[in-house]
């Protein structure tokens, strides 16, 4: 009989791994950890250069994640729509450093995500899934 103590350390170290990496790499990939992988170009002092492909696919997981934060804002209480206002206004540089270009474009992202958020709740998007036509079996 297997045990389940043992099953259940092994998804916690597994996840412990697995979140320890979002610092530097971003995670796990689908392929699965990133484990032995050195990157090319990589010193102790300088960032590894991204590849056309990997810059297009960093896109193209901004633009989703994006889209999403936008739905779930969209269906989400007014609270959290208030509250990702807010957390706009915390993005500031170190106490004693100056005001960096990029902070303020971020800070000023973080708006304009809710205020598209709102459209589609205006819009009525947010409507229960319920009410929506069936999906047809491919």
């Amino acid at each position: 009989m297997p045990d389940k103590t043992t099953g259940a350390s092994d998804r916690a170290t597994l996840r412990e791994k697995a979140l320890s990496r979002w610092d530097d790499e971003g995670g796990a990939s689908r392929y699965g950890p990133q484990e032995g992988l050195a990157a090319a170009g990589a010193g102790p002092d300088r960032e590894p250069q991204l590849t056309n492909a990997e810059l297009v696919q960093l896109r193209v997981r901004v633009i989703a994640l994006e889209n999403l934060v936008i739905a779930l804002l969209a269906g989400g209480a007014e609270r959290q729509n208030v509250l990702a206002r807010e957390m706009a206004g915390y993005i500031s540089p170190r106490p004693g450093s100056t005001q960096h270009p990029l902070t303020t474009h971020a800070a000023a992202h973080m708006i304009d995500l809710v205020g598209r958020a709102l459209h589609f709740r205006a819009a009525g998007v947010d409507e229960p899934t319920a009410k929506l036509p069936a999906e047809p079996d491919a």
